[in-house]
């Protein structure tokens, strides 16, 4: 097995992983997924980016959940200011049907 990138401790111990999870109203899943794409695309760009994806649950495909990975909380907040975030973030929103859940990891381990 490759190693591709070694993390050394003071790294790891600064790493952010955050799960947003949404419930997406049944006829608005397209138009959530549409606006979620160029949020994912513009986001895997910024610097602290380690990972950004979209998932959609097995058993219930109006639940879409946004898993993150970033460098340090810094990298997070300045993603949080972004012209991509505070467009595309208020429009997802209004595509749920009831609030969301969001958690913010620290890495322990």
């Amino acid at each position: 097995m490759k190693i591709l990138h070694k993390v050394n401790e003071t790294e790891a111990e600064k790493m952010i992983k955050v799960v947003s999870k949404h419930y997406v109203k049944e006829n608005k899943i397209q138009e959530f997924v549409e606006n979620a794409a160029r949020m994912v695309e513009a986001t895997r760009k910024e610097e602290g980016c380690i990972s950004y994806g979209l998932f959609q649950d097995d058993n219930d495909p109006k639940i879409l959940t946004f898993i993150e990975e970033w460098e340090s909380k810094e990298a997070l907040e300045k993603h949080k200011t972004t012209e991509h975030f505070t467009n595309i973030v208020p429009i997802l929103k209004k595509l749920d049907e009831k609030p969301g859940e969001l958690n913010i990891y620290n890495q322990v381990l």
